[in-house]
């Protein structure tokens, strides 16, 4: 036994331990680390009181209010709505299946500024869908909707693709059972099934939420950009920086890293958590 693990030790594809966690930790630095240093310490530049003044400006937090609004009910929206999806993919055989399923994908793939524009030609007052929306008061295109409509767009394919192969290992004779011992459909789903994919649901979960947190070119043909209204954070970001505020744009952007680390590392802990009630 000690001789076959120190052959498949010497024999790995991949190189050793040393180099693998020194290339990995090479790489997080270019990658990671190092811009989010030089973020810091150009907002280090500031000082507290011109710091404070630019991220709570009250354009700015308009802005945040629309932008992690937007992307938390756009990711609950895609948690639902996700979990439908990947539920028909997988306990479902039906005419057209793999066209659908290559559709779930089509956000990952379509540039972000075809999407805007594609959203905001069929939610424009004129669009397929906004000459029947406008009529009854919902103004979606240029307006706050709109920013949730992209958000929401370009993260279903994240809920799906996290739930859906947790959804193909779970056995259909747990289902048979519980229905044998009297549970209902929905005493089976609450009891049985949402127990067992709430992990993979609450990572698909943040996966949506961070993606949408830092989309820009869907959301900006959409949203209007209206100051106090339909603008997003990461507009104002790009602005300051076409303005050569690269210390203000870097404090916002250091505002938005921080509510982001804080609201997955909440998410996360609560992974944890259903995990480990699930292991009791």
């Amino acid at each position: 036994m000690i001789f076959s693990r120190t052959l498949l030790r010497q024999h790995t594809v991949l190189p050793g331990f040393d180099l693998a966690l020194g290339l990995t930790l090479l790489y997080l630095s270019l990658i990671v680390l190092i811009p989010l240093s030089a973020t810091l310490m150009k907002t280090a530049t500031m000082t507290w009181p011109a710091f404070v003044d630019t991220v709570t400006s009250p354009r700015v937090v308009a802005s945040y209010k629309l932008t992690f609004g937007s992307s938390l009910l756009a990711a609950a929206v895609n948690a639902v709505f996700g979990l439908l999806v990947a539920w028909v993919l997988v306990r479902y055989d039906f005419f057209g299946r793999r066209v659908v399923d290559a559709l779930v994908d089509l956000p990952f793939a379509l540039p972000t500024a075809v999407a805007g524009i594609t959203l905001t030609g069929l939610y424009a007052g004129n669009g397929w869908y906004g000459q029947f929306l406008e009529p009854l008061g919902l103004k979606v295109a240029f307006a706050p909707p709109g920013v949730f409509v992209a958000m929401t767009f370009i993260g279903l394919p994240f809920v799906v693709r996290t739930v859906q192969p947790v959804l193909e290992d779970l056995a259909s004779e747990l289902e048979e059972a519980s229905a044998t011992l009297g549970a209902s459909r929905w005493q089976t789903f609450w009891k049985v099934i949402l127990p067992i994919v709430t992990p993979a649901l609450l990572t698909g979960f943040a996966l949506a939420f961070a993606r949408a947190l830092g989309e820009y070119g869907s959301i900006i043909f959409i949203a209007g950009n209206m100051p106090m209204i339909s603008e997003i954070t990461p507009l104002l970001i790009i602005t300051k920086l076409e303005q050569y505020d690269y210390a203000g744009a870097t404090a916002i952007a250091v505002v938005m890293l921080v509510m982001s680390f804080v609201l997955l590392l909440a998410i996360n802990a609560l992974q944890a958590w259903t995990r480990k009630r699930q292991g009791k």
